[in-house]
């Protein structure tokens, strides 16, 4: 009997240890790390969203139906105190039809570019943000 209540109370332990150590606290704000990680929110259909980022890195793919062979992007940084927003567009045959960044205090603060000629179908969108301190937002258009 000695032997059955030291295997469950064994067991119990080490269950309650695994299950506490596996737990990460996962709220974008990289507590766990000691790092800042930017959130990138796309809404429903993939064709557009915001970004916001207190420092740190993070990179984001997606899919989004473009029914036409173009599109056009419109990104903006609408407050920022550093760092990068990429976005990069392939089309449904994997080809990069469209890869645009804004860099804080480089150039403009927002760009509307159109794409090259693709496949239609459903196109890959990849939003990276480097050393992000700031918020902004993308929007894809079918065709241009």
């Amino acid at each position: 009997m000695k032997k059955v209540r030291l295997f469950l109370t064994s067991s119990i332990i080490l269950f309650l240890g695994i299950t506490f150590i596996g737990c990460e606290k996962e709220d974008g704000t990289g507590e766990e790390t000691g790092e800042n990680i930017p959130t990138i929110t796309v809404n429903p259909g993939g064709d557009d969203g915001d970004v916001t980022g207190n420092g740190g890195t993070t990179t984001n793919s997606h899919t989004w139906t473009n029914n036409q062979s173009r599109a056009e992007l419109n990104m903006d940084l609408t407050s920022a105190g550093g760092g990068s927003f990429q976005v990069v567009v392939t089309d449904d045959a994997g080809v990069t039809v469209l890869d645009e960044t804004l860099t804080v205090g480089v150039g403009d603060d927002s760009r509307t570019r159109c794409s090259s000629s693709g496949e239609s179908g459903t196109w890959t969108v990849t939003i990276t943000l480097t050393d992000f301190n700031g918020d902004g937002s993308f929007t894809l258009s079918q065709g241009c």
